[in-house]
Protein backbone atom coordinates (compact mmCIF):
# COMPACT_ATOMS: atom_id res chain seq x y z
CA UNK A 1 0.00 0.00 0.00
CA UNK A 2 2.97 2.68 0.55
CA UNK A 3 4.39 1.99 -2.81
CA UNK A 4 1.36 2.96 -4.39
CA UNK A 5 1.07 5.91 -2.31
CA UNK A 6 4.37 6.42 -2.81
CA UNK A 7 4.18 5.92 -6.67
CA UNK A 8 1.24 8.51 -6.74
CA UNK A 9 2.29 10.71 -4.77
CA UNK A 10 5.35 11.37 -7.16
CA UNK A 11 2.99 11.71 -9.91
CA UNK A 12 1.08 14.35 -8.43
CA UNK A 13 4.51 16.38 -7.24
CA UNK A 14 5.99 15.81 -11.23
CA UNK A 15 2.90 16.46 -13.39
CA UNK A 16 0.64 18.85 -10.93
CA UNK A 17 2.93 20.64 -8.64
CA UNK A 18 5.98 21.06 -11.26
CA UNK A 19 8.58 18.85 -8.47
CA UNK A 20 7.43 21.33 -6.23
CA UNK A 21 8.36 20.06 -2.25
CA UNK A 22 4.80 20.67 -1.02
CA UNK A 23 3.78 18.22 1.33
CA UNK A 24 0.44 17.20 2.06
CA UNK A 25 -1.01 14.06 4.26
CA UNK A 26 -2.04 10.51 2.99
CA UNK A 27 -5.64 11.04 3.72
CA UNK A 28 -5.81 14.96 2.64
CA UNK A 29 -8.44 15.50 0.08
CA UNK A 30 -6.94 16.56 -3.29
CA UNK A 31 -9.44 18.56 -3.96
CA UNK A 32 -9.61 20.62 -0.43
CA UNK A 33 -5.83 21.12 -1.25
CA UNK A 34 -6.67 22.27 -4.92
CA UNK A 35 -3.92 19.84 -6.09
CA UNK A 36 -6.06 18.69 -8.59
CA UNK A 37 -8.78 19.76 -11.06
CA UNK A 38 -11.17 17.69 -13.14
CA UNK A 39 -8.76 17.11 -15.82
CA UNK A 40 -6.28 16.12 -13.11
CA UNK A 41 -8.42 13.60 -12.11
CA UNK A 42 -9.17 12.07 -15.46
CA UNK A 43 -5.07 12.21 -15.57
CA UNK A 44 -4.92 10.27 -12.38
CA UNK A 45 -7.11 7.49 -13.59
CA UNK A 46 -5.33 6.94 -16.95
CA UNK A 47 -1.89 6.65 -14.50
CA UNK A 48 -3.13 4.41 -12.79
CA UNK A 49 -4.43 2.05 -15.49
CA UNK A 50 -1.39 2.52 -16.90
CA UNK A 51 0.50 1.66 -13.74
CA UNK A 52 -1.21 -0.91 -11.96
CA UNK A 53 -3.42 -2.60 -15.04
CA UNK A 54 -6.50 -1.55 -13.33
CA UNK A 55 -9.78 -0.41 -15.24
CA UNK A 56 -11.49 2.08 -14.11
CA UNK A 57 -15.24 2.42 -14.33
CA UNK A 58 -17.09 5.33 -14.64
CA UNK A 59 -19.23 4.82 -11.73
CA UNK A 60 -15.89 4.24 -10.11
CA UNK A 61 -14.79 7.76 -10.46
CA UNK A 62 -16.00 8.99 -7.03
CA UNK A 63 -14.10 11.24 -4.00
CA UNK A 64 -14.55 7.97 -1.91
CA UNK A 65 -11.32 6.14 -4.59
CA UNK A 66 -10.02 8.63 -6.21
CA UNK A 67 -9.75 11.80 -3.58
CA UNK A 68 -6.69 11.28 -1.36
CA UNK A 69 -3.59 8.93 -1.39
CA UNK A 70 -5.22 6.93 0.95
CA UNK A 71 -8.37 6.42 -0.86
CA UNK A 72 -6.35 5.53 -4.21
CA UNK A 73 -4.20 3.06 -2.35
CA UNK A 74 -7.44 1.23 -0.88
CA UNK A 75 -8.91 1.20 -4.47
CA UNK A 76 -5.82 0.11 -6.73
CA UNK A 77 -5.54 -2.81 -4.05
CA UNK A 78 -9.44 -3.51 -4.03
CA UNK A 79 -9.01 -3.24 -7.85
CA UNK A 80 -6.13 -5.81 -8.06
CA UNK A 81 -7.93 -8.02 -5.96
CA UNK A 82 -10.72 -8.71 -7.32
Amino acid sequence: MQAIKTSVRQYIQDNFLMGSAETYADDASFMDAQLLDSTGFLELVHFLEDSYGIKVEDEEMMPENLDSLDAVARFVMRKQAA
